[in-house]
């Protein structure tokens, strides 16, 4: 596909690196990522640990290890997680190390903190939503805002390299083995209810650091673009680009509309494209986040 080119002058007036960010943002990060990893400590002190259900990757590992040598839980969460920090320095770098560490320092302090609390639930499967659920808000807040409270995925971005298979597969396999450890020392009812938190804290991740309110992106190439176009921005109220594409097979000049929707206007996008070219081709996939340009959405009548 072909864009318009700008040309560029080799003398480029000097700009202030990119590299540090301003005592707002580094205030909002540090906010947002103490709360997430203390939100993290309510849902294992409060919900999970005292109803002996278990997280995956190195919480779940740090779990087991603490009821096994009754040594305090906090302990575990920051010792286990050393190692992969300097993994996650080495591979992503420093910024993401240093907000993992504050991340797990919270956690860590938190778990300790909270342990005396008692639980607001003796009901496992109270205990499993609703465990699961908070975990997965934390969890997504620190991700969001450049942290992690787990190694595992670091290690499983480390396998992706000479393996087929992708994070999430890898992530998974290895919790297979954490949740399965769990029914030895827990029995295996726990090891159950573990995996209904795990898989809830598992879609709140995505819900935390995806938003509800997903957008979308569509391609369309059709020959009626112009109508398409303007019926988009007349009846969806939404911005459209132009760009200049070519057919492979033909080598005819194509004309293909971009813009960007939420979820809730697909089936509108839908039905305006089948009505003014029933043969348009459309695509349309998923993104996670949108910034600058003119997403904002116009007024229609």
């Amino acid at each position: 596909m072909k864009t318009d080119t700008v040309e560029l002058h080799a003398t480029q007036p000097k700009t202030k690196s990119h590299t540090h960010i301003t005592r707002m943002k580094l205030l909002q990060r540090i906010c947002f990522l103490t709360f997430g990893a203390a939100l993290f400590s309510v849902g294992l002190e409060i919900f999970l640990v005292p109803n002996s259900i278990i997280d995956g990757g190195i919480v779940g590992i740090s779990i087991i290890t603490s009821a096994l040598t009754h040594v305090p839980l906090g302990v575990f969460l920051l010792l286990f997680n050393l190692p992969f920090l300097y993994l996650g320095y080495k591979q992503i770098g420093k910024t993401f190390a240093l907000s993992t560490l504050y991340a797990v320092s919270i956690m860590s302090l938190g778990t300790w903190l909270l342990h005396p609390v008692s639980p607001l639930t003796d009901d496992p499967l109270l205990a499993s939503v609703f465990g699961g659920i908070i975990l997965g808000v934390g969890v997504g807040m620190v991700i969001r805002f450049g942290g992690s409270l787990d190694g595992t995925e670091i290690v499983a971005i480390l396998f992706t390299k000479k393996s087929p298979f992708s994070v999430g597969e890898i992530v998974m396999f290895f919790n297979i083995f954490i949740l399965a450890g769990a029914g030895f020392v827990f029995g295996w009812d726990r090891a159950m209810y573990s995996l209904i938190a795990y898989f809830i804290a598992y879609k709140m991740i995505d819900v935390t650091v995806e938003g509800f309110d997903e957008s979308k992106s569509v391609w369309i190439i059709s020959e009626k673009h112009e109508e398409i176009g303007q019926a988009i921005i007349q009846r969806l109220g939404r911005g459209v680009t132009y760009l200049h594409g070519e057919g492979a097979f033909t080598g005819g000049e194509k004309r293909v509309i971009f813009c960007v929707i939420t979820r809730l206007e697909e089936a509108k996008m839908k039905s305006i494209v089948e009505e003014l070219d029933s043969s348009a081709f459309l695509a349309v996939g998923n993104i996670h986040d949108v910034k600058g340009g003119r997403f904002k959405k116009k007024d229609i009548h």
